[in-house]
Order: C-alpha cells, then sequence, then structure tokens
C-alpha cells in the first residue's frame, strides 16, 4: 500500500512542477533587473572571496560585481550569507580606477544618506545586516552596460574541534519559511534560480597555522594546495566554481603539535585584547557509556528539505536508530507543517521497535512547511524517565526566519534534557544550528554530502556517549577588571575547546595568567594560560566586539530593556566599525552620474539553489505575457497540493500532533 501511495506523490510532485513550469514560462537560467519596459539580463557577474588565516583568526575580503547589462539606470539588491560568526567591519564602492570607502553608521542614518544620493543621482552602496549570518547588498545608480564592484571584508575566529580546524564560507541560502510574526520575511527570502551560466566564484585562502600540518583539505570542493615555508596557500581547481554549495576548508596539526592553549591579543588605544583557546584533557570514559538513554530525533521532512537533503537526513537517521543500545528508549518525531511521532512515547530498542522505526524513516517524504515548534514542543513535552539521560538529535536545515522564536522555546523548555543540532544539506542554515544547540547546552554538526553520514554521526555519538566537562569557571589575575565573552562558559563535550574572548581594563601585568578549571567523571583538572606570552593578532578587538554584540542581543531576546540594550549595542558597533542589527556601512559618492529625470529601477539579485535541492522550491516569477497562465498554474498546483496533504494524513505508524 505504501509503494501505491508514493508513486502517487510521485507523480503529484510531477504535477505540480509542470504547473509552475507552464505558469512561469520565462527563462529561469538568467537572473534579471526589472526595468520600466520589462526584464532585460543581468547579475551579480562574479564573486572572488580570499582569506587570510593567521592562527585563529581569518580576515577574509568578499568582492561583489554587478553588471547592468540592460537599457536603464538601475539598483541591484542582493541578498547573501555570511558566516553566523562574522565581524563586518568594511566596505568599499569600486566606481573605475577609484574607491569609496564604507563609513559605519546606525542604521536609520546610513539609510536615509542611501536613499538621498539614490534620489539624486549619484554613485552609492549599502551593506545592512537581516540576520547574524544574513546580509543585504544595494547598489544605486549603475549605469547602462556598467560594471560597479562592492567589497566587503570581515573577521572570524576560527572553529577548533576534534583535532581539526574549519572555517565555513556559505556561499547560497535555502528559502527561509515565516510565519505572521516574522515582519521582514520579504527581506531574507530571495528570488533563487536552479541554474546560471552567471553567479560563479574564485577563491583562495593563505593559511598561517603557526604550526606543522598534516592535512589542508576541503570537504566538497576541489582545491589545489601548495606549501611554502610551513605556509599554505589554497585555491579552488575548478575555475569560476557555481555558488550552489557551501565551502569548508580543514586543516590537521601534526598530533604531536596539537594545541592545547592558544592565546592572541591586540591593542587598542591602550587596553588589551585577548582570543584564548584552552583544551580540557581528554575526558574519553566508558561510564557514562552504561547510563541508559532515551534518544529523541526529531527530523525536518519540510519542502526545502526536498532532494539530496531528505536522502542525507533518512540516512543519518536511520545510523543513529541502529547504533542504540540495548536498554535505550527511543522516538522519532516527524514534522513539516504537521508534527507526526513514530509511537505516543518512547520505546525500547529492541529489534522490532528499531525495524519499524528503520521503515518509518525510509517512507519520509519531503513537503510543506516548516513548523518546528510543535515537534520540539512535543519532544521535549513527552513524559520522562529520571532513570534515562534525554537527548534530544534535531536533524535539519533550519530553513526558518522565526530563529529568535526557536532559541527562546528551546531555552524555556529544555529542562534536564540536552539538544544536539545536525545541520543537513548543502546550504544549511549556520546560525540556527550554532545558537540551537547553544540554547540546549548541546553541540551542533553539519552534514552536506551524503558519504559524511557515518563519519558525522559517529563523531555526534562520541560526544553524546563520553561525559560532559562541566562547572568550567575562569580565575582571571586579581586587580584587573576584565570584560569577557561567553559570560558564562557551557559544558563542554569531547574535542571541544573553551574560547574566550575578553578586555582587559587597564591591561594585564607580566607573569600574569589566567586558570581554567572544571569537573567531568575523570576528576577535575587546572589549566594556566600565561596572558603575557599572547601572540599579536590584528582583529582581536573586533571579535571581542562581536562576542559582546551577540549576548546583547540574546538578552534583548530574553525580554531585557531594549532602549538600553540598543544603546550599549549601537556603541560597541560603532566602536569597531561593525555592521549589527542597528548598524550599517554606507558609501556614497559626491557627483551625481545619473541624468536628472532619467528613471531609476530597482531589482532582486537572485542566489543560485543550493545544490541537490528540489526543482519545486526556488523557481522566481520571471516574467511571461499570459497572467491568466498563472492563475490556471497556481490552480492546479493548489488542487495537487491539497491531494498530498490528503495522502499525507494516512501515513502508517505515526501519530498526527
Amino acid at each position: 500500500m505504501q509503494t501505491n501511495k508514493t508513486d502517487v506523490r510521485s507523480w503529484l510532485w510531477v504535477l505540480a512542477l509542470v504547473c509552475v513550469l507552464k505558469a512561469w514560462p520565462a527563462d529561469a537560467q538568467e537572473l534579471r533587473w526589472t526595468t520600466g519596459q520589462g526584464y532585460t539580463t543581468a547579475t551579480a557577474l562574479d564573486t572572488a572571496v580570499e582569506m587570510q588565516i593567521n592562527g585563529l583568526v581569518a580576515r577574509v575580503a568578499v568582492r561583489q560585481e554587478f553588471q547592468n547589462d540592460g537599457n536603464e539606470w538601475t539598483e541591484g539588491i542582493y541578498v547573501f550569507p555570511l558566516p553566523d560568526r562574522a565581524a563586518v567591519d568594511r566596505m568599499r564602492l569600486h566606481i573605475g580606477d577609484r574607491y569609496i570607502e564604507g563609513e559605519i553608521r546606525e542604521k536609520e542614518q546610513a539609510e536615509r544618506e542611501y536613499e538621498q544620493a539614490k534620489r539624486e543621482g549619484r554613485k552609492a552602496s549599502l551593506v545592512r545586516q537581516e540576520r547574524a549570518n544574513l546580509f543585504t547588498t544595494q547598489v544605486a545608480n549603475v549605469a547602462p552596460g556598467e560594471l560597479v564592484v562592492v567589497e566587503i571584508e570581515y573577521l572570524e575566529d576560527l572553529r577548533f574541534e576534534d583535532g581539526q580546524f574549519s572555517i565555513r564560507l556559505p556561499m547560497t541560502l535555502a528559502p527561509r519559511y515565516s510565519n505572521e510574526d516574522v515582519d521582514d520575511s520579504a527581506a531574507i527570502t530571495p528570488v533563487q534560480v536552479m541554474a546560471s551560466r552567471r553567479h560563479r566564484i574564485t577563491l583562495e585562502a593563505h593559511i598561517n597555522a603557526g604550526m606543522p600540518l598534516a592535512l589542508v583539505a576541503s570537504r566538497y570542493h576541489p582545491v589545489s594546495v601548495r606549501e611554502n615555508g610551513g605556509r599554505y596557500h589554497v585555491e579552488l581547481a575548478i575555475p569560476n566554481t557555481p555558488m550552489d554549495h557551501d565551502f569548508e576548508l580543514i586543516w590537521r596539526p601534526v598530533p604531536s603539535a596539537e594545541p592545547r592553549a592558544m592565546a592572541f591579543t591586540e591593542t587598542i588605544d591602550g587596553e588589551p585584547y585577548h582570543l584564548l583557546m584552552v583544551m580540557p584533557p581528554d575526558q574519553r570514559d566508558t561510564a557514562l557509556a552504561r547510563v541508559p538513554r532515551e534518544m529523541l530525533f526529531v527530523v525536518d521532512t519540510s519542502g526545502s528539505m526536498h532532494g539530496v537533503s531528505m536522502t542525507q537526513a533518512k540516512k543519518a537517521v536511520r545510523f543513529a536508530i541502529e547504533s542504540l543500545r540495548p536498554g535505550d528508549l527511543f522516538n522519532v518525531i516527524e514534522f513539516d507543517s504537521y508534527t507526526s511521532a513514530l509511537y505516543p512515547y518512547s520505546m525500547p530498542a529492541n529489534s522490532v521497535n528499531v525495524g519499524q522505526a528503520v521503515s518509518f524513516v525510509q517512507a519520509l517524504q519531503a513537503d510543506g512547511g516548516t513548523e518546528m515548534r510543535p515537534a520540539l514542543k512535543l519532544a521535549f513535552e513527552s513524559p520522562a524517565r529520571d532513570s534515562h539521560l534525554r537527548q534530544i538529535v534535531f536533524i535539519t536545515d533550519g530553513s526558518v526566519g522565526y530563529e529568535d522564536e526557536m532559541f527562546s522555546m528551546i531555552e524555556r523548555k529544555l529542562g534536564n534534557a540536552r539538544l544536539f543540532t545536525v545541520g543537513i544539506g548543502s546550504a544549511p542554515n549556520s546560525l540556527f544550528m550554532r545558537k540551537a544547540a547553544e540554547a540546549g547546552r548541546g553541540s551542533y554538526t553539519f552534514i552536506s554530502v551524503l558519504h559524511e553520514v557515518n563519519e558525522k554521526m559517529s563523531a555526534l555519538f562520541r560526544k553524546l556517549e563520553n561525559p560532559q566537562v562541566t562547572d568550567i569557571e575562569l580565575a582571571w589575575p586579581s586587580g584587573v577588571q576584565v570584560d569577557a565573552y561567553p559570560s558564562v562558559v557551557p559544558d563542554l563535550y569531547l574535542g571541544q575547546p573553551i574560547t574566550v574572548r575578553t578586555r582587559a581594563l587597564g591591561g594585564f601585568r607580566p607573569g600574569d595568567a589566567l586558570y581554567v578549571s572544571g569537573n567531568s567523571v575523570a576528576g577535575a583538572w587546572r589549566a594556566g594560560v600565561p596572558l603575557d606570552a599572547s601572540a599579536s593578532a590584528k582583529g582581536v578587538a573586533a571579535l571581542w566586539a562581536r562576542a559582546r554584540i551577540g549576548e546583547l542581543l540574546d538578552a534583548e531576546r530574553r525580554g531585557g530593556d531594549t532602549s538600553l540594550l540598543r544603546a550599549d549595542i549601537v556603541a560597541t558597533a560603532l566602536t569597531h566599525r561593525l555592521v549589527s542589527k542597528y548598524t550599517s556601512l554606507v558609501a556614497v559618492d559626491k557627483t551625481p552620474v545619473r541624468p536628472a529625470g532619467e528613471p531609476l529601477a530597482s531589482e532582486r539579485v537572485p542566489n543560485l539553489m543550493p545544490y541537490g535541492q528540489g526543482a519545486l522550491m526556488g523557481f522566481p516569477a520571471t516574467a511571461t505575457s499570459a497572467p491568466a497562465l498563472r492563475i490556471m498554474g497556481a490552480g492546479w498546483l493548489l488542487a495537487a497540493l491539497l491531494l498530498l496533504v490528503m495522502i499525507r494524513t494516512s501515513r502508517p505508524r505515526a501519530q498526527r500532533y
């Protein structure tokens, strides 16, 4: 019976796709700038990225080229992702052989300056933050046939986990699912296309790790690597690579050089800032493996998971289910527009139940909206047993626009459980993965290609099965006033370091050290980090400011005084020239270039659909001279989707909530 339903569902997806293509017959391969006379071809022609990596700090330059191939003056608007910890501090607007340096302003002031320049026919560019990992570039008064370049720079501290360093560059984004509470859904959901002759990227990275390396590699893109005197130069092996899959670069020290502590410093206006990393002793222990667990697997089966992402998710859940031990309890919860659970409550991980769960998972289909709240609510509120440690594994691409609402819900309902996130697909929402795991006192990982499933899920289970380092305390030198982030160091899992960003008012003295202590089942431990031996590194102060702004925004989300917190965020961002929720970068030319009376059109430049995602997820409403076809196609699409919903209501062995 399930096979017949799957066949019907497949035919209905084909019908829906035909309806969409029939309703929007224009070429979806080209990117468009809107003009008063219709649509003409134009694009964000190219992106070039250069990474300078020193120790724990990376400075990344992103060069975006906009070209207007139309016959009218235009404004380009491009929404793009950056790493969720990026400290964006520079922007340049290149015009011919000269450039204008962007200035940091409060967001409203920056928008006023940009809009005035746009009206007056002057070249201008604006970079604003929509989310911590999502930004918008606007470029005004681009002449017909003209190429304009906007260069953005940001700082980022590297991730070190399980013995290797990594840096991740998001290249595109999946459509964000929003609800009535998301008032900026249009700003965070750009038009997307399935393929393009444009939207290509070149990338090079320069690594000065400060230690001998055993491995330098890219997880998802072929690269060339050259070593010279202990420094490494990395380039994409394929010129002009499509921007449809996140880029991740990893490097691993030789075992004898794996760091136990790293310290970097930068002094601004006489005040020292530090970036510190301390690795606790190896806490591998089999004691926790004997504690029975209740594993709740919450699986996103919404439309944004269509295609390769759903295949990866199903393989990950199956791996996890088959890794359960006798004595464990488990359940599987899946959600799209609705929430369904395999069992009404957690069941023993015996062969019969595991077999039923595997069959249930293999039958999952991706469609519908991304209603996370009922699924997590069900997981948190299901009856718990004191004899079992509850661990929730949340498998999703995180493609929602209501992230803050979810973080607050997790904090309220977590209790004694732990939440671990697994980011699925070629372009997951990294902000959601990290912050949800932090709120859930767990950890996060990414699975971006199918062959990673066993490796990444095995690493996750090692974290689940080994003891945490808890009760972590930082002891700073006496007499020194320190402003450090995170203000409360979270519990750590196997392979995770303590990373602290700090400002010392008045500075440290020779011989001063930071002492870090914590507890685990293996016993108490304590380690010291000399502060006067820190290596100099530019950008440490900006990374401290970025961490401070993040905690202030968390306080605002939790109900703090918005006016006071906003003032603090603005002051910090302006001092360190950072783009934030309340500050933007703006560059304005002095001389008008658009003749008076010439109209100016605006266009949102599309992103590429993430690699492997289903075709139904992102066709733009491009030009057509047959609006009646749109109405007809929409009607057929609605009918097909209604039939899909009717079929889903009869899914076997699942209880819907």
